[in-house]
């Protein structure tokens, strides 16, 4: 059993920068992968960043450029770094964490980018 719970959520004007941070109960190591989903009203769920067991990371084509998703194991939790904020970036965000298929989910912090 692991809790997940995220940070760092806000109204920010376009352009600015947001840092979301997403704390795990245990050692993340023990986890495939983690990363971030979001969620926009009236849209499906999509991946926007991922980092897996080894480093390797993952990134949602909008996202390219702009969010960086970078882990530190000594404190068990992912970041997300998001840069250069459009107002298609509005949505729940949702920290996980994945052991073989099984899915754990944060319970979401929202971001807004509007001016």
């Amino acid at each position: 059993q692991v809790q997940l719970v995220e940070s760092g959520g806000g109204l920010v004007e376009p352009g600015d920068s947001l840092s979301l941070s997403c704390a795990a109960s245990r050692n993340i190591f023990d986890f495939n992968a983690m990363g971030w989903y979001r969620q926009a009203p009236g849209k499906q769920r999509e991946l926007v960043a991922s980092i897996n067991v080894g480093g390797k990371t993952d990134y949602a084509d909008s996202v390219k450029g702009r969010f960086t998703i970078s882990r530190d194991n000594a404190k068990n939790t992912v970041a997300l770094q998001m840069n250069t904020l459009k107002p298609e970036d509005t949505a729940i965000y949702y920290c996980y964490a994945r052991i073989l298929q099984s899915y754990t989910w944060g319970p979401g912090t929202q971001v807004s980018v509007s001016s």
